[in-house]
């Protein structure tokens, strides 16, 4: 029994989990919805990811804000979220170009089908959330951007107790910071363990969603969804692998090593699922610690350019609908409600219907639309998040290449 587990422990991360996922997905379509009986080891593991994820962040991001001079911390800020902006922007662009090629939508007609649409928060009230009454509640809650910024805060007065005058508080902020490692070096174990159940998760995950989803729906929507994955591609080619390139990083070996957090992002359909496997691939893909536990997290709550993607062709399906001519200021208009949008409901709830919604009411078009999706997300919601996830190790790798000949401590 040992040996079949040293076999199966050995293996290739990607191998298993690729396995996992084409066995599921041929089992899917074998038998179709009864496949559904298998789900619930796939919620076992996106439940193990989603326990790991407080702890991951917690530990990580603290420890990077610890280990990193102000001077520096305010740099790889301002270049990531400079990045941030650009690249979301580029990304609706290319949707709306997407969109407007493919033309999904022609011959589809608005039904009378009603969306419930979680209301959208003010910009006041998003940044408020942000600042926690009980971080144990945020604990509780999963509130990401609450947990972030009360681990920054954390990880400054840490910094400032090592680095103060009185030899007692210098003393417990160097007891701290081994406290931090340690707690660190136990989350990357469990997250050791929960990675060797992946492959179980990702077969039970492809098998469930795809018999119950089958084909159907992809047929009937295929422009739709084919003018995402083509959006994505084209946001790999043009956007990350150019960008990869200026900055003289081996573009090839680059996903090759991050490949792992492409591949769980495929199946979990979630950013902050596959943030603890984003953070691994990162170490592999030799991206300073330092800069990669401070911006992954923020960028899997905050930087979606694949989210970006979705709004702009959702909003030319939704034109082609009603037969509504998107004029230019019509375009500026999606790409900017977009780009605010896919950046302000990072976190929330919904955050997909959000921004959607937003940008469809930005140019009076009905958000009922929203509703003709839904029967595809499953498969859009796959490449999407794999877009954020890629995006968010771009991000990192460039600013790390940037700041390799500054001072990181």
């Amino acid at each position: 029994m040992y040996a079949v587990w040293k076999w199966y422990r050995d293996k290739s991360f990607v191998l298993k989990i690729t396995t996992g996922f084409i066995l599921g997905a041929i089992l899917g379509l074998i038998i179709g919805p009864q496949a559904q009986v298998l789900s619930p080891f796939g919620d076992i593991f996106l439940r193990l990811l989603q326990m790991i994820i407080v702890p991951l962040i917690l530990f990580t991001l603290i420890a990077a804000v610890n280990m990193t001079n102000p001077k520096q911390l305010g740099r790889v800020t301002v270049k990531i979220f400079i990045y941030y902006i650009l690249t979301t922007a580029i990304a609706m662009l290319i949707g709306i170009m997407l969109g407007t090629l493919f033309n999904p939508g022609v011959g589809l007609e608005l039904t009378q089908t009603h969306v419930e649409v979680p209301e959208t928060p003010s910009f006041i009230d998003t940044l408020l959330a942000i600042i926690p009454t009980n971080f144990f509640d945020s604990v509780a809650n999963g509130d990401i951007l609450s947990i972030v910024f009360v681990a920054m805060i954390i990880g400054f007065v840490i910094s400032g107790m090592q680095h103060g005058n009185e030899q007692k508080v210098s003393d417990w902020g160097s007891m701290l910071s081994k406290l931090l490692d340690a707690g660190t070096e136990v989350t990357f174990r469990i997250l050791k363990g929960i990675l060797q159940y992946a492959p179980i998760g990702v077969f039970a995950i492809a098998a469930s969603r795809i018999g119950q989803q089958g084909f159907d729906v992809l047929y009937s929507l295929s422009r739709y969804v084919g003018a995402s994955y083509v959006g994505v591609a084209i946001q790999f080619a043009l956007v990350y692998m150019l960008i990869l390139f200026l900055f003289k990083i081996p573009v090839m070996q680059f996903f090759k090593n991050i490949r792992e957090a492409i591949i769980t992002a495929f199946i979990t359909s979630s950013s902050l699922g596959t943030l603890p496997v984003t953070i691994k691939s990162a170490d592999k893909a030799g991206i300073n610690a330092t800069i990669s536990r401070f911006t992954l997290p923020i960028g899997a709550t905050v930087n979606m350019d694949g989210s970006a993607i979705h709004f702009g062709v959702g909003a030319v399906f939704a034109a082609n609908i009603v037969g509504f001519e998107l004029t230019f200021g019509a375009i500026l208009a999606i790409v900017l409600a977009g780009t605010l949008a896919s950046i302000g409901t990072a976190g929330v709830p919904g955050a997909g219907l959000i921004g959607l919604s937003i940008v469809l009411t930005q140019v009076g078009l009905p958000i009922e639309i929203v509703a003709l999706t839904a029967g595809v997300n499953v498969l859009t919601d796959m490449i999407f998040t794999t877009c954020n996830v890629t995006g968010d190790l771009a991000g990192a790798a460039i600013v790390s290449k940037s700041e390799k000949n500054k001072e990181l401590v």
